[in-house]
């Protein structure tokens, strides 16, 4: 039998009359304990405040001694409180002295109590303290008891985000909540943001918890589940969800979760004990995140993930509050903080404001990191949990070069990261003064460095950064963050653009290189082993001619009156280059026959990024008007290691021997066959990494626009035949010297190469 529902309800009321009594945070909290006390029918009431050193200390007490608030402590992990704290999760005891766990503490006078109830403080299933009840009689307290207490617990939890507790903390020992926070993930973008932090999709802060009329609120709760599942139903059968931010997978479970009954019941049993909707949902979410994140399981912890963002979007609903933050209320230091988003997410932001972006997800390949790099926004991805960590406007510190965050950083690490932003200044402004300077080694070997480019923001780079050039045009961006299929009018007025932005200066366009991990929201894509590998870029060109046609005509008609430089990407046998010549020359007839205008001249070429290529060079070089190397696959393929593994994507050196001398044998081989060659990707944009792209004999190279500086002030106090002189033998088999790249720092620091 269940008890009366009556006392938990009734408890709320009153605790509801307290909050809202102009009293100070000790006194309040010494009302509330009293008023669990009573209402639980115990002798002892007392509440545990987590600290930021670890520390659960005694903040406020109903039946132990009055002199041992703010002195009585236990560690995380110490006595039954600790462990409350540490599984976060209730115990029970009709006998609390018999547990294994049991620590005494005399200061308390607890001695004398028997039976122990307590409750983990959660908020956004973090642990911020625990609240406990005892008696001397032996007793195992009723699941109303529990509920009760679990209830009250938010109350207090909330007292504690809003800093209320902070007050009456003792000197030199914040809370928890407050705490920085130090966390290391995968730095993705360059860069250093200091700002405050924007949750993507902020969490609504609930300041009614407390029900009028439980009818009414059990009214609302099942009117909001029926609009979320409308709506989720409506994006998966319209097809276009890209303007949501969220995969079909992801819809899938959402509906999945939607519809479950035990999760609803567990919402509707909160209302019952008193709580308003929106609280009983918050409340059942974060018991749920608390027992979730103790689980080891990937699975498991990725539909947490699918169950938090279900959770906000129906406290959103039932609060009539949208989805996502409005751009004209972004501070002007914004660090967006997310689970994931897509690229056209990151774009509907104002760019003038935004510092940073810190994501739990995100890889090296990711759309959002392209378009991140792209923009110049520092960006940390693969941090677990942040969302749930950090609250909006807390302080934060993005270091994309180490990707290290600092969640509220002291003043000390403030100023540390203030001085190296200074820094990162003064160099940017060195390099500024570089963009008119000739691209020329110390001993007068002129080097051509272009930028690579996707969007139409990018080309202002062009002449700020004095590139020579757009070596790499990814045009799938524009797909990508497009809510349906671009049509062939849009391509081409996009195309034109880019191509009068560039002022004259070179274009290399890349055909589509989707498929893989570039999925297209509007597209149905297909499930793979090996997505790297896969149906991808050229491949699914040939296979959908009628894409890739589309995008050569719009290319073609672009650049009539100029020059069209177009590559095609995963090329893996030279027939799939001479198939894709061979579609651009019917489209050049047909455009002909029907009177269009076209580019003056129309060069053809092919990333090199598929090892099979290195044994066909003779046979490409032949076909081909210039090719570039697409360093990154490139070396992904050719060492079989996936750079968005963090496992092994550094386990390998882009400077190791085996690499190099592939890279030696295309340089040589296109110089002998008089074809223009290119190296796009990061090895061009790191300095020791281009110093010894220049020594192999690479004298074209294109990277991302923040690169160029580094890059110029490098090869401009390069000696590179004195270079190639001693990197070249290294590279023969048999010589002693096998760690080129202590070899390279070496040369750098004895012939004052400025890296």
């Amino acid at each position: 039998m269940r008890g009366n529902l009556a006392g938990p309800r009734l408890l709320l009321r009153r605790l509801r009359e307290v909050m809202a009594e102009p009293i100070k945070a000790q006194e309040r909290l010494d009302k509330i304990v009293v008023l669990i006390a009573s209402n639980v029918v115990a002798e002892v009431c007392s509440v545990y405040i987590l600290r930021a050193d670890g520390v659960l200390e005694l903040y406020a007490t109903e039946g132990l001694k009055r002199e041992a608030v703010h002195q009585a402590s236990l560690r995380v992990g110490q006595g039954l409180v600790g462990l409350i704290a540490a599984e976060a999760r209730p115990l029970n005891l009709p006998n609390a002295r018999a547990h294994p766990g049991f620590t005494y503490l005399p200061e308390t006078g607890e001695e004398a109590f028997n039976s122990f109830l307590g409750v983990p403080i959660l908020r956004a299933g973090r642990t911020l303290g625990v609240l406990v009840v005892q008696n001397k009689s032996h007793r195992t307290y009723l699941e109303d008891e529990v509920e009760a207490l679990q209830t009250t617990a938010m109350v207090i939890a909330e007292m504690v985000a809003a800093g209320e507790l902070e007050a009456i903390a003792q000197k030199n020992t914040g809370l928890d909540l407050s705490r920085p926070i130090h966390a290391t993930g995968v730095g993705l973008a360059e860069g250093v943001g200091l700002g405050h932090v924007v949750l993507h999709e902020p969490r609504v802060v609930i300041t009614n918890l407390i029900a009028e009329d439980v009818d009414a609120e059990r009214v609302r709760l099942e009117g909001a589940i029926g609009r979320l599942r409308l709506s989720i139903d409506d994006l998966l059968s319209s097809g276009d969800i890209a303007a949501s931010g969220e995969h079909r997978e992801v819809l899938e479970a959402f509906r999945m979760f939607a519809h479950d009954r035990g999760w609803i019941r567990k919402i509707e049993e909160a209302i019952r004990n008193g709580l308003t909707a929106e609280a009983a949902v918050e409340k059942v979410q974060s018991d749920t995140r608390a027992r979730m994140l103790r689980q080891t399981d990937p699975y498991l912890r990725e539909r947490l993930h699918d169950l938090d963002d279900l959770a906000h979007r129906l406290i959103r609903e039932l609060m009539g509050r949208q989805h996502g933050p409005l751009s004209a209320e972004l501070p002007q230091d914004a660090i967006i903080v997310a689970r994931n988003m897509g690229a056209a997410e990151l774009l509907d932001y104002g760019r003038d404001r935004i510092r940073g972006l810190v994501l739990e997800e995100g890889g090296p390949t990711s759309h959002i990191t392209i378009v991140a790099r792209a923009l110049g926004v520092p960006l940390v991805g693969q941090l677990h949990d942040i969302v749930s960590l950090a609250d909006a406007g807390d302080g934060i510190i993005v270091d994309g070069d180490a990707g290290e965050v600092h969640l509220r950083p002291t003043s000390e690490v403030e100023s540390a990261y203030a001085e190296k932003v200074r820094f990162r200044a003064r160099r940017q402004a060195q390099y500024r003064r570089l963009r008119t300077k000739p691209s020329v080694t110390r001993d007068g070997v002129d080097i051509t460095l272009q930028m690579n480019a996707g969007l139409l923001v990018d080309l202002p780079h062009l002449v700020e950064a004095g590139a020579a050039g757009v070596g790499l045009f990814r045009t799938e961006l524009q797909f990508m963050v497009a809510s349906s299929f671009p049509r062939m009018s849009d391509q081409q007025a996009q195309y034109r653009q880019v191509l009068e932005a560039a002022g004259g200066r070179p274009v290399t366009f890349r055909s589509l290189d989707i498929g893989g991990d570039k999925v297209l929201p509007y597209l149905r894509s297909i499930q793979e082993e090996n997505p790297a590998m896969g149906w991808r870029a050229l491949r699914l060109g040939l296979d959908r001619p009628g894409l890739l046609r589309t995008q050569i005509r719009a290319l073609l008609m672009a650049a009539a009156g100029r020059e069209l430089k177009l590559m095609f990407p995963m090329v893996a046998e030279v027939s799939e280059f001479i198939a894709a010549r061979t579609l651009v020359e019917k489209e050049v007839q047909h455009l002909r026959k029907h009177g269009h205008d076209l580019p003056e001249t129309t060069r053809l070429g092919v990333m090199v990024e598929v090892p099979s290529l290195l044994y066909q060079l003779d046979e490409l070089f032949a076909e081909v008007d210039f090719i570039s190397v697409g360093s990154n696959d490139l070396f992904q393929f050719f060492c079989a290691a996936d750079r968005g593994n963090t496992r092994v994507a550094d386990r390998f050196d882009t400077l190791g021997l085996g690499f190099l001398r592939a890279l030696k044998s295309i340089v040589d081989g296109a110089s002998a066959a008089h074809v223009p060659v290119t190296l796009c990707g990061e090895l061009a944009g790191r300095p020791l990494q281009a110093m010894a792209l220049l020594g192999l004999g690479f004298r074209d190279l294109s990277m991302s626009p923040a690169s160029l500086g580094p890059i110029k002030a490098m090869l401009r106090s390069l000696d590179v035949g004195r270079l190639s002189a001693r990197l070249l033998p290294p590279l023969e088999p048999g010589h002693p010297e096998n760690d080129i790249r202590d070899f390279l720092q070496r040369f750098a620091d004895e012939t004052n190469v400025e890296l």
